[in-house]
């Protein structure tokens, strides 16, 4: 009976042996064939992802593989083996799905950490600034998104009060990078979140640090297709409807504005810059419709017949 067992223990040994033979002549003979193929068609060979592969996950011999590719054709940045796609535990910087392309510019460096800085353009900065459930359009602006920044503050220049508030675009179609702590793109879920992390270049920085200091944030998220920027405008409370009418001249040659009905009030805001932008006001209670006209400093009512 143990001669038997023994009999059959070595037989089972060998049939292994002999699997493991041809899978390994199998696979060896495939790749053979791969090669030779990519040589006859002029097909290069690079490092694809085999699954997807997200945020800060480390490329391994399980999600990476070689295919051929057009020669004429390889992605700039691209792996030509999965050694050297998998060296010094590189992981993804961005996602990359089944199929895509291993691109060096998509992976960390050899020392294998998925930092923020390494996500960066070489000109570019990363700025955070302070937001809120409603600031952050309810917790909805996450990274990969496109916002425009507002910014609310006290209107500046003699005869402003401290009701007096204006709203204007700090910067335009800018990339959200992180919320909080999270950066991956693929977190798409809401969020009440207390920074966000943008990318701006070094004077939208200045300026993000700047406005920081003297008001409060509004995040405007944005279409990622719509990428039309300037003509924007400064809203006051004015603008809103009701109450009295305040005409607001922003820089030399002024601005007009039909006041309408009302009891009006003129302050420069130049007067912030200059030393004698005194306030200037209507002497007296127009009786019907009429209209200011701001030249520099001066400014000057009509009244406007019916």
């Amino acid at each position: 009976m143990r001669g038997r067992n023994l009999i059959i223990l070595g037989i089972a040994i060998v049939a292994g042996l002999f699997a493991v033979y041809l899978a390994n002549t199998y696979f060896s003979s495939a790749e053979e064939r791969e090669e030779r193929l990519a040589e006859e068609r002029q097909m290069a060979r690079i490092a694809v992802a085999t699954q997807d592969v997200a945020f800060g996950q480390p490329l391994t011999d399980t999600n990476t593989r070689l295919v051929n590719w057009p020669a004429s054709s390889v992605p700039v940045g691209a792996f030509k083996s999965v050694e050297e796609a998998t060296a010094g535990g590189r992981v993804a910087l961005r996602p990359i799905t089944v199929g895509e392309p291993i691109l060096a510019s998509k992976v960390s460096g050899s020392d294998g950490r998925a930092t923020l800085a390494s996500n960066l353009p070489e000109d570019m900065r990363a700025v955070a600034i302070p937001v809120n459930n409603v600031a952050g359009v309810g917790g909805f602006v996450r990274p990969g998104d496109v916002v425009d920044v507002m910014l609310t503050r006290q209107i500046p220049g003699d005869g402003a009060q401290t009701t007096d508030k204006m709203t204007t675009v700090v910067l335009e179609n800018v990339l959200v990078l992180a919320a909080d702590l999270i950066a991956d793109p693929n977190e798409t879920a809401p969020a009440v979140t207390q920074t966000a992390t943008l990318q701006t270049d070094l004077f939208g920085a200045q300026k993000l640090a700047l406005a920081r200091e003297v008001g409060t944030f509004t995040l405007a998220l944005r279409n990622v297709e719509n990428q039309t920027v300037g003509g924007t405008e400064t809203v006051v409370v004015t603008d809103l409807g009701g109450g009295n009418r305040r005409i607001y001249a922003t820089g030399r040659g002024g601005s007009i504005r039909d006041a309408g009905g009302g009891a009006q009030q003129v302050i420069n805001l130049a007067s912030a810059r200059t030393s004698g932008g005194a306030a200037s006001a209507a002497p007296r209670r127009p009786r019907g419709p009429t209209m200011s006209i701001v030249r520099g400093t001066e400014a000057e009512t009509y009244e406007v017949e019916r």
